[in-house]
């Protein structure tokens, strides 16, 4: 079975056991990924429903491609400018493609830890906290904690009293 997958802003034709090189992705050597952007899949002649097909790779180095020499001149002008990139690359070895194959689990966060970019407030802070505290200490954290009431209306009261 073939797919043809998109990643890195290119497009690739794989079968199982192909290599190719990608644009760098995130992982260490030995380590599994799920390229999910497929295009089209099929075997022979006939085609299958891209949607339902994953296509599963693993990583076999993090490299750099070859250097890309960039020369800039202008005549008569002793304007000469040299310059060299290498940019990175990942090398994938396809290990199956179709549908159900092997896919990445995401590892769990622990519920005590907020979220990443998650706003940290007084009120969560004391709750994280609460647990650790016993008796007095914990209702002095509670009353700390706890919004500030509105003052009452009294002093309006008795300004109208006050007039009469």
């Amino acid at each position: 079975m073939f797919a043809v997958v998109r990643t890195g802003g290119k497009q690739y034709r794989v079968a199982a056991g192909d290599k190719i090189a990608v644009e760098k992705l995130a992982g260490e050597a030995g380590e599994t990924v799920t390229l999910g952007d497929v295009l089209l899949a099929g075997e022979g002649d006939k085609l299958a429903d891209a949607s339902k097909v994953s296509v599963s790779a693993e990583i076999i180095a993090q490299a750099k491609s070859e250097k890309v020499v960039v020369f800039k001149k202008r005549r008569r002008h002793n304007y000469r400018r040299k310059n060299g990139h290498r940019q990175q690359m990942t090398l994938l070895r396809i290990v199956a493609v179709g549908e159900g194959a092997a896919k990445k689990a995401a590892p769990k966060k622990e519920a005590s830890e907020p979220a990443k970019g998650a706003e940290v407030t007084k009120s969560t802070k004391a709750k994280a906290e609460a647990p650790a505290k016993t008796g007095a200490t914990a209702k002095a954290a509670d009353k700390a904690a706890a919004p500030k009431k509105a003052p009452a209306k009294k002093a309006a009261a008795k300004k109208t009293e006050a007039k009469k």
